[in-house]
């Protein structure tokens, strides 16, 4: 069992050798909009699972996961190779694709944040002129009978 130190170096290494193939050495057009966000390594070095996340062309135009998706499929064997070739280890991780929802997922948070701020502010509004409902000192207080005795 390796220490989570090589197992996280590992994993940069990894990340950065195959954004840089995809880039480089991959001649796949579908893949032109991918970024790999991060690598998470198991404790036997064995398999290294990849995180990534696809961008349309333009700001409203939609990605393309599954095209994505089946180019890094197709390119898995000839990323291995590559990423052996310059890792240098005994056993080369077999690597595992999966689409990052983190950014989604943060998206989804700043927008409820935002509707809870909304909200916030029109409770604050309401506030403003609002008097309490009943006494303006809803304690008892004792009278002068009850304290003599």
């Amino acid at each position: 069992m390796a220490d989570n130190a090589r197992a996280a170096r590992m994993a940069k290494r990894i990340q950065t050798i195959v954004a840089s193939a995809i880039e480089r050495d991959i001649k796949d057009r579908r893949l032109e909009f991918v970024t790999i966000t991060d690598v998470t390594m198991t404790g036997d070095l064995h398999d290294a699972k990849v995180f990534y996340t696809v961008r349309g062309a333009s700001i409203e135009e939609e990605p393309d996961l599954e095209a994505a998706a089946e180019a890094l499929h197709r390119a898995r064997g000839q990323l291995r190779k590559i990423v052996g070739q310059q890792l240098g280890v005994r056993f080369t991780p077999t690597l595992t694709y999966s689409i990052d929802t983190v950014p989604e997922a943060s998206a989804h948070m700043e927008a409820l944040l935002d509707r809870a701020r909304k909200r916030d502010e029109e409770l604050a509004k309401l506030r403003e002129g609002a008097v309490p409902a009943g006494d303006a000192d809803p304690y008892k207080t004792s009278s002068k009978s009850e304290s003599e005795e």
